[in-house]
């Protein structure tokens, strides 16, 4: 089994518990407002069209489409993908789901206004190459955000197997800066990087997800010029 084949099944495994954390009625609405603030203050105004890489359960895709946005998801793990499909039916303007590779997903040139993904750079095999093939998806001034932070600063460990050399680089990182120099890698302007303390405070008052800590994200953002 390669190493995508690890990571697709992992997720696919987790999916259930995934989601059902993803959406507890208790924080649920919480949610919803805190990440509409933080999306709706790096994109273009709606209707931009959007794809979600790494869409998992959909979570992004759906509050984006339900914003007002023309969104597509990818992801390549079957688990989510059922998940955010069935999450998107119940929408009025329900984003487009599809089996894609993050890395290297399969549209025209210059198809996207933006290209977003929550939790996701660290967990791409080669980050530098997908976000390169991300900024040949925009059109002029169109804009990658991406929200992350520094999961496994102690190291991945076995949560996908024997990892080869130099894949999962981000998986290790030590800073979120490391994140934002592979958006500059691939030739995006004006970097920037945003600390998400409102999603700081829910995490706080409601908790996180059994095995993580509290800590830190970020949103980490670039434009194409």
């Amino acid at each position: 089994m390669n190493l995508q084949d690890a990571i697709n099944d992992y997720w696919t495994d987790r999916a259930p518990s995934y989601d059902a954390y993803q959406h507890r009625p208790e924080r649920r609405e919480l949610d919803r407002e805190a990440w509409s603030q933080v999306w709706s203050a790096v994109l273009p105004p709606p209707p931009a069209v959007v794809l979600d890489v790494g869409t998992g359960n959909g979570h992004v895709a759906c509050l984006l489409a339900d914003l007002g946005h023309r969104v597509t998801g990818i992801d390549l793990a079957g688990g989510m993908l059922d998940l955010a499909r069935e999450h998107a039916a119940a929408l009025d303007n329900p984003p487009r789901i599809l089996v894609g590779d993050a890395v290297d997903p399969d549209f025209p040139p210059r198809s996207f206004d933006a290209v977003v993904g929550r939790y996701v750079m660290w967990t791409l095999r080669d980050p530098g190459t997908a976000v390169a093939s991300w900024a040949r998806l925009l059109r002029p001034g169109g804009v990658v955000a991406m929200a992350d932070s520094t999961w496994f600063t102690d190291g991945l460990g076995a949560l996908y197997g024997d990892r080869p050399d130099a894949a999962l680089p981000l998986a290790d990182a030590s800073s979120i800066d490391e994140t934002a120099d592979v958006l500059r890698g691939a030739g995006l302007v004006d970097v920037t990087v945003t600390p998400l303390e409102k999603i700081l405070e829910l995490d706080r008052a409601y908790g996180v997800a059994p095995g993580h800590d509290v800590q830190l994200q970020y949103l980490v953002s670039g434009r194409k010029g």
